[in-house]
């Protein structure tokens, strides 16, 4: 029995997310339908996370076990031969046997794009969120300090991330490396760049929507300062939109 590790990159716009659900299509699905086909057997395809549905993935770690003898080239090339243009394979390689993508995982790190501007240019609407001008860059520059070290990120938690009764674990706390905005010269994209060793349901787009809120002019940095110390979801801004958000890597 060999355990397989694989890197996959996606475009989720046309998928209910990474995991599978009864009645809607995932990325989950088709992988491990490919999977078996070449194979010829049934598998699990353990991924490092879930994805949202229309989110993105460059760099999606995931493994799988398989007594199929089919070299790791064989592997990359004939799924890629089998799956639909939106999801390739980049990578395989055997791992030890009690590697696991999830648990294993020592953090990831995203990617959230969007442009300041009044009209959406039409080729970047699936991979990009519009925020209307003006937008104050600089405002939104000052609250990402605040985001980075080990905090409670319950104000940015999307309801049934986790289980509220369980009074062992780390609940909501978790270690942010890396909170960056960057933006791209003689053009109105920026991408906002956030790494950490773990993150609750929509925490991502939850922080991004307060900072779009900041970077409108409808909050300050101080008001963010206090969200976050509030620990409530319901004082942080709206969900940003989904298309905008890109998973690069999974760290190990």
């Amino acid at each position: 029995m060999r355990n397989i590790k694989l890197v996959l990159a996606y475009d989720g716009t046309d998928y209910a997310g990474w995991q599978r659900q009864v009645g809607q299509l995932s990325i989950q699905q088709v992988v491990e339908e490919a999977i078996a086909r070449l194979t010829q057997a049934q598998v699990n395809l353990h991924a490092a996370g879930r994805t949202d549905a229309g989110v993105h993935a460059e760099g999606m770690a995931a493994h799988f076990q398989t007594e199929s003898a089919i070299p790791l080239s064989g592997l990359v090339n004939g799924l890629n031969s089998m799956l639909p243009a939106a999801i390739r394979v980049l990578t395989a390689e055997n791992v030890a046997h009690d590697f696991h993508a999830r648990y294993n995982a020592t953090g990831k790190v995203y990617v959230y794009t969007f442009m300041a501007t009044e009209i959406m240019p039409p080729c970047a609407r699936r991979y990009a969120a519009q925020v209307r001008v003006p937008f104050a860059s600089e405002a939104v520059r000052l609250c990402l300090p605040m985001l980075v070290g080990t905090r409670d990120f319950s104000s940015f938690e999307t309801a049934g991330s986790r289980d509220l009764t369980n009074s062992r674990g780390r609940g909501a706390v978790r270690t942010i490396f890396v909170a960056d905005l960057a933006e791209e010269a003689d053009s109105a994209v920026y991408r906002l760049t956030i790494a950490g060793d773990g993150f609750l349901r929509h925490m991502v787009r939850n922080i991004v929507g307060t900072l779009f809120a900041v970077g409108r002019g409808r909050l300050t940095p101080l008001d963010f300062q206090k969200i976050m110390a509030a620990r409530d979801r319901s004082q942080a801004g709206t969900t940003a939109p989904a298309n905008g958000l890109t998973l690069k890597t999974v760290l190990y």
